[in-house]
């Protein structure tokens, strides 16, 4: 797919896409979104992060579609209000928990309303509270209501070929009971089969009447190769991978570089719908 009937949505990914490294918007973002918006292009973001965490880029942004947090698991209209929420379910959940732990990778678990560790001192977790504007909820282990409610399971290693490893065989492992992506080098989701980014471009399609072909993705990530193969257009980051770079149909600068706010003039605008 290409996007040639027009583009009437860009959906985009945010940390290592719309916002710096230091989690910014800068100002040129900002207006490339209001840009959008005068040529007749709508806008929605998509996101590891919960719901929550992405609360303070609706007001900046004037964003006005559902919000897809947690790869898809949780979509949430800009008040916060819940649309859908798609859990892992307790069997899978489980086995996903077991098969990280066994690679030595340590775990989070994401639910509706929390975000729970085990140890508040492990890797990432500190930034990760910054990054999302909330701490954690600490506990001493996972729970059969914890594993019920889990929305997304993540492991987290700075061993990074250890996690794209887990990657390959949490995918072989759990096969179609969960959806497992990489959402940074350090970072393995695991979450619902129907929640995962390509899945958000399909239900952004139904819910808003766009054809998928008139709708572009940009990322920068593994975890969003699945919305560009559901996409008319796709645009890795400049910081992205040689394999994610690969499967996008165009490749603008770095998320340091105004990557994104490049993309919107010189990809997506050019083809708005008439």
């Amino acid at each position: 797919m290409t996007g040639r009937s027009g583009l009437r949505l860009l959906l985009a990914d945010v940390d290592g896409t719309l916002v710096t490294d230091d989690k910014q918007l800068t100002p040129a973002a900002v207006a490339a979104v209001q840009d959008l918006r005068r040529a007749g292009i709508a806008f929605a973001i998509t996101s590891s992060r919960p719901p929550n965490g992405l609360r303070m880029l609706v007001a900046p942004l004037d964003l006005q579609l559902p919000l897809a947090g947690l790869n898809g698991g949780l979509l949430v209209d800009p008040d916060m209000s819940v649309i859908a929420c798609y859990p892992i379910g307790p069997v899978a959940a489980a086995q996903s928990v077991n098969l990280l732990l066994s690679h030595q990778l340590d775990v989070w678990i994401y639910t509706a309303d929390a975000w729970l560790v085990r140890d508040p001192t492990a890797a990432h977790v500190t930034r990760e509270a910054w990054i999302l504007g909330f701490p954690p909820e600490i506990v001493t282990s996972f729970t059969a209501e914890h594993l019920a409610q889990a929305v997304k399971i993540v492991g987290v290693s700075d061993d990074l070929d250890l996690v794209a490893a887990c990657e390959a065989q949490a995918q072989t492992s759990l096969g179609a009971s969960a959806s497992a992506t990489r959402s940074n080098a350090y970072f393995l989701d695991v979450t619902n089969p129907k929640a995962n980014k390509g899945a958000v471009v399909v239900e952004l399609s139904v819910r808003l009447g766009i054809a998928p072909d008139q709708i572009a993705t940009i990322g920068d990530m593994p975890n969003d190769v699945l919305m560009f193969r559901q996409s008319g257009l796709s645009i890795a980051m400049g910081n992205a991978s040689d394999e994610v770079k690969a499967q996008a149909n165009h490749v603008t600068d770095s998320n340091q570089d105004e990557g994104f706010a490049k993309a919107v003039r010189n990809f997506v605008l050019p083809i708005a719908a008439p």
